[in-house]
């Protein structure tokens, strides 16, 4: 077995055809589409039957741990179109400490701050990016709150086509450096992330570049979804009870209920679900209003405002299927402020050593609170996801000093 196995190696491909998420019309596979005739996302559907008699869990075992290790599950047929940075299989940590501090189940946190660029956000663009290679794409535009913009400027700049990035005028300084730096185009707008957004909507036309917002193109989704098969795999192919999610666009939580029902489908899973929770900030939770509401669409959060900058996503073209999947799940939609979001990151990185980003520690917060009122039991063995490397948003500042030339004194210390 060679390491880059997965990324050269020639293995069939299952593709069958893309399907509207709303209607379930069909479309052709292996052509540049965007969102449906509904306006709604396409789903990359697969010929599972074919997978099941293909893959077995022993075969993937041998394989090199990363994502590619995946492909008969993947959208990229052929391994000549993959443009990688070297996507891990992240780990998974255990916090025993706070685990029997709370008193409750097992907790696990899924760290996606391994990936390339530090974030999650690499999953859904390297599936992107290559496939916008396979289909001869040549300029992509998206609207990012920071992470997403990083991992297409990487990602593009490996594969050589053009990027360029709008994101809203206080995204982390580091951020719109590391877009800049790794070759995108990137502009501060004056607005929010959806306002971003109509800007890549109406130069799609007059520039002719291709439109790579969360679900307004399949292939993202395919990738976040690994998250999901990596889970399973590194579980035993056994289930969480509980997986809390940091929810903005809501790709991953997608993602992943999607790689479920697959992973079934092939016979590597049985039907025991997790139940997904959508965690959100209080100060942007269309997600929760339109659960505790019964709703299936969210109106726009107006005033959106969190520390958490990578959930601050006023409306979600794929609300439906955030709302279908936390439902079907029989999870729930939780809003934590960023009081509550400040004091789980300072909390879980002064007991355990482990640096969150904000929108992870909005999970542990929400795990917190849930366990507290009892939506989540003391039994319960419960993923935490943390999206992003802690080291990619501001720290707080450290004013101690120590002047070697006078008498140090050692108690104080």
């Amino acid at each position: 077995m060679r390491d880059d196995d997965n990324l050269t190696a020639a293995r069939p491909s299952f593709v069958s055809h893309l399907e509207c998420s709303m209607t379930g019309e069909h479309y052709p596979a292996d052509q540049i589409h965007n969102l449906s005739r509904a306006g709604k996302p396409l789903l990359v559907r697969y010929d599972l039957p074919g997978v099941a008699k293909t893959l077995t869990k022993d075969a993937l075992a041998e394989r090199p741990p990363d994502l590619w290790r995946y492909r008969e599950l993947l959208p990229v047929r052929d391994a000549g179109n993959i443009v990688s940075l070297g996507e891990t299989m992240t780990p998974i940590v255990r916090m025993a400490r706070t685990s029997a501090k709370l008193g409750g189940g097992e907790i696990l946190v899924k760290d996606e701050g391994r990936l390339p660029t530090g974030s999650f956000k690499a999953r859904g663009l390297v599936m992107a990016v290559s496939m916008a290679k396979a289909l001869g794409i040549k300029h992509m535009a998206m609207p990012t709150n920071g992470n997403a913009g990083a991992a297409l400027a990487a990602y593009a700049s490996r594969a050589g086509i053009k990027a360029t990035i709008f994101c809203p005028e206080d995204t982390p300084e580091v951020n719109v450096s590391e877009i800049a730096l790794q070759g995108a185009s990137v502009y501060r707008v004056n607005g929010l992330i959806d306002d971003c957004g109509k800007i890549v909507g109406e130069g799609k036309a007059k520039t002719g570049w291709f439109d790579t917002s969360t679900l307004k193109e399949p292939y993202r989704i395919e990738g976040k979804k690994t998250m999901g098969l990596e889970l399973a795999e590194q579980l035993g192919w056994e289930m969480p009870d509980v997986i809390f999610y940091p929810t903005g666009g809501g790709t991953g939580l997608i993602g992943m209920w999607k790689a479920f029902a697959e992973l079934e489908a092939i016979g590597f899973i049985g039907a025991k679900r997790p139940r997904m929770v959508a965690v959100q900030a209080s100060g942007c939770a269309p997600m929760v209003k339109a659960f505790e509401d019964g709703v299936e669409h969210a109106p726009r959060w107006e005033n959106a405002h969190t520390i958490a900058s990578g959930i601050r996503v006023p409306q979600a073209v794929g609300d439906f299927l955030i709302l279908r999947a936390v439902r079907e799940s029989k999870g729930f939609a939780i809003a934590v402020d960023d009081d509550a979001i400040t004091a789980a990151l300072n909390e879980m990185a002064r007991e355990e050593g482990f640096l969150l980003c904000p929108e992870g520690a909005a999970t542990y917060a929400a795990y917190k609170q849930s366990l507290a009122s009892g939506r989540v039991s003391k039994q319960d063995r419960v993923v935490l996801f943390n999206c992003a490397s802690g080291l990619k948003y501001p720290l707080p500042p450290v004013h101690n000093t120590l002047d070697r030339h006078k008498p140090i004194d050692f108690s104080a210390l």
